[in-house]
């Protein structure tokens, strides 16, 4: 008798802060990750074409390729941001890196675009995490805490060089702005205690808070097998933290009744939306502002649809370091493709752009809408070979990286020493220390109130032309003085 064929391994898809992982089915296939899942298990909301064009209406601005093409689809609360704008209410847009590695993928360029735009678009403060601490955490144990800190300045020269503006940007790191000897202690401390251990010596059980279980069990495993450092138990509370903007009274002034008030926009991958989901039921506990989100999709990497890029595993991506011979050997070599097995059935059959690796990223990074358009029809009809569709890719990830190395070249210590000094931001042009706590504080009361001293009336327009005219002379001196400590060279270069 013949032994039967073994079942094939199956599993549904995966999507967590620590790994992503697509459907495998029944032919031992990985499966594009399915996104209307997602919003439907983590409980979002799609952005449809209502929320789109309201955006437009109220920015005045015509949309990112990223929300054109639905790579930014899903949200938590755009609405109330979209209200907060409207109203000319403050909020502020936080966003992070993990620095796992002293460069960057093309993937990772994704949010920080995003968040770049938005800037820009709504001209509030924009906060950038760099979570050290967790990645040494999360890290083998024979690395260093130093090693995770240059990790996080290099990625930070990585993110200046987008172009972002150093009047609107404050940049931190954990171990930077958190802490310092004392808390590096702390950390190297908690990678060595244990759950099973912590639970045995302190009596842990599953009503105890996540501040008393700092680590997790060496042998608990996550998706696929990945090893988990339990501190990420406790990290949900640090990474909530920059969501409120109480944490930061150098940018929105001591009044923490008022500060509690502003929220904040984050741009992040839908892997991190976990964290978030937290951060926004316990904002409600503390009296603060919720925080919104927008969620992008993945990159997928080099070797296809179900997959996420890793820098620390070079043939999955592209680095935004890599020369063009690279970026094109790369493409060339490990790009799943979409096209048929043969010229000859290609041409009569057509390829399938939606999992072909390059048309995917020009998605991403190609610009012109009809140009893409045009690429995935003549991909379809078996007009275009998928060593045309691989060439056509190389030749716009070689553009962005070229440029962006270029960009990269100017970004100083002393430029980004200025990104990450903490100093009060720029609010619709004015500075966060003078602007912040009085429209946080007296227009919106007076408002809530039905004062009858409003905005609309000639005492308080005078009032806050008053203010405004102080305001300016002020930002305008601590620009004479930024300039004078900072040199020329603190300057973001543009994209």
């Amino acid at each position: 008798m013949e032994n039967a064929e073994a079942p094939r391994a199956t599993h549904e898809q995966n999507i967590n802060p620590w790994s992503v992982t697509g459907e495998v089915g029944d032919d031992g296939k990985v499966k594009p990750i399915n996104y209307n899942k997602l919003v439907e298990q983590f409980g979002t909301k799609i952005i449809d074409n209502d929320l789109l064009e309201r955006f437009k209406r109220v920015t005045g601005h015509e949309l990112h390729r990223f929300l054109r093409r639905e790579i930014v689809f899903s949200h938590r609360d755009l609405d109330l941001i979209l209200d907060k704008h409207e109203k000319k209410e403050p909020f502020f847009i936080y966003t992070g890196r993990g620095p796992s590695s002293d460069v960057m993928h093309i993937g990772h360029m994704v949010p920080f675009e995003l968040t770049k735009w938005l800037s820009d678009v709504f001209q509030v403060p924009l906060i950038v995490m760099l979570t050290d601490d967790e990645k040494y955490l999360i890290g083998k144990m024979d690395r260093t805490i130093d090693e995770y800190e240059h990790f996080a300045r290099e990625n930070a020269k990585d993110i200046v060089a987008l172009g972002f503006n150093p009047d609107r940007t404050f940049i931190f790191s954990d171990y930077g702005f958190m802490g310092s000897d004392f808390y590096r202690n702390i950390t190297r401390v908690a990678k060595r205690i244990n759950r099973g251990t912590a639970d045995a010596c302190f009596g842990f059980d599953s009503s105890t808070n996540i501040g008393k279980v700092i680590s997790q069990s060496p042998s608990a495993s996550g998706s696929g097998g990945t090893q988990v450092n339990g501190y990420q138990i406790h990290f949900a509370a640090v990474q909530a933290a920059s969501s409120f903007a109480t944490s930061f009274p150098f940018l929105f002034g001591p009044d923490k009744a008022q500060a509690a008030k502003i929220p904040c926009l984050i741009p992040c991958a839908v892997d991190q939306d976990p964290y978030f989901r937290l951060t926004r039921d316990v904002a409600s506990q503390l009296g603060y502002a919720k925080p919104s989100l927008i969620h992008a999709r993945f990159l997928d990497a080099l070797q296809g649809p179900g997959s996420k890029m890793s820098a620390s595993v070079e043939s999955s991506s592209i680095l935004v370091r890599d020369t063009p011979k690279q970026i094109l050997n790369k493409i060339n070599q490990y790009a799943f493709s979409g096209g048929r097995e043969t010229l000859e059935e290609h041409r009569a059959k057509g390829g399938d752009p939606d999992v072909d690796v390059s048309y995917q990223y020009l998605r991403f990074f190609l610009e012109d809408d009809e140009e893409l358009e045009r690429i995935g029809q003549d991909y379809r009809s078996g007009r275009m070979t998928t060593g045309e569709m691989k060439k056509r890719c190389a030749d716009e990830l070689i553009k962005f990286c070229t440029s962006f190395q270029e960009r990269r070249a100017k970004v100083t210590d002393e430029m980004l020493d200025l990104f990450m000094r903490p100093r009060p931001l720029l609010w619709g042009g004015l500075k966060t220390d003078t602007v912040l706590p009085f429209v946080a504080g007296e227009v919106s009361d007076s408002r809530a109130a039905g004062d009858s001293k409003t905005p609309g009336s000639k005492n308080q327009a005078k009032k806050e032309k008053k203010m405004q005219l102080a305001a300016e002379k002020k930002l305008q001196k601590t620009r004479e003085r930024d300039t004078g400590n900072a040199g020329a060279d603190a300057v973001a270069p543009e994209v």
